[in-house]
């Protein structure tokens, strides 16, 4: 017999159950973390067949309220909370504190920020980064490649690109650890006085790899970010390349009215 939570409606019987199901996590008889009842069991309590229990889940999963795990099942999402990724993250007040852009973005928002290095080291430049370093394709420059975490979730990957001739001279920033502050305090400690930055977001759907770097069901939304550092001369220092979870962040930015 179908649930009482999926009365008679104008809507399909695979969206009554997603609503049915939807109330219990937003009510917290399904917990963060707690694994969906099978689909066995969601057919003997809705009286419907595997198809629809498949489509109810796949419902879920769209709307962010679940994430499904090859060979494991589905479980409601326990996600930190939605971090503000906002222009005040890349003050020279907070790299003077010793504090890194997502150290100090992290803080402000709550939660306890961390970061695994993934790479770093050189490497041959994609074309589009090229393009925004100003060299050719395939030029020699430094990779820094971090996947960033909090409360031990993952949250984004970024991979930073550096002209050789600019970091070639600098040794932290070859380093895991650059420093506080980061590779931006060190590269104005070299005279590379950083004046603007410039960044191209859009939204796409994760690939295999990045969904399964950042804990992501399949055909979860990601944000792809890339960011160019530009110093007062007009030279472009650093490109940093980015994939965030989309669920995880609000873009916050300020823009001054004069010209």
């Amino acid at each position: 017999m179908a649930s009482s939570g999926t009365a008679s409606s104008g809507k399909p019987k695979y969206l009554q159950i997603a609503d049915d199901l939807a109330e219990q996590i937003r009510a917290g008889s399904l917990a963060p973390g707690a694994p969906v009842p099978s689909e066995t069991d969601l057919m003997a309590k809705y009286g419907v067949a595997s198809g629809t229990v498949r489509k109810a889940v796949a419902e879920l999963r769209t709307t962010q309220l679940i994430e499904t795990h090859h060979g494991r099942g589905s479980f409601v999402r326990s996600r930190p909370p939605v971090q503000r990724k906002s222009s005040d993250r890349f003050r020279r007040a907070h790299r003077k504190a010793g504090k890194a852009a997502y150290l100090a973005e992290a803080e402000q928002s709550g939660g306890t920020p961390s970061v695994t290095v993934l790479y770093v080291g050189p490497t041959e430049s994609p074309a589009e980064i090229a393009e925004r370093l100003g060299v050719s394709p395939g030029a020699k420059v430094l990779s820094r490649r971090r996947r960033y975490f909090r409360d031990g979730t993952p949250t984004e990957e970024a991979t930073s690109y550096l002209p050789w001739d600019v970091v070639k001279d600098i040794p932290e920033t070859f380093a895991e650890n650059p420093g506080g502050g980061g590779i931006y305090a060190r590269l104005e400690e070299h005279g590379h006085v950083l004046d603007e930055f410039t960044e191209t977001v859009r939204a796409r759907l994760a690939t295999k790899e990045e969904a399964s770097a950042l804990a992501l069901s399949p055909g979860s939304p990601v944000i792809h970010l890339v960011r160019n550092a530009m110093t007062a001369e007009g030279r472009v220092v650093e490109v940093c390349d980015t994939v965030m979870a989309a669920d995880q962040f609000i873009l916050d930015y300020r823009f001054a009215a004069r010209d």
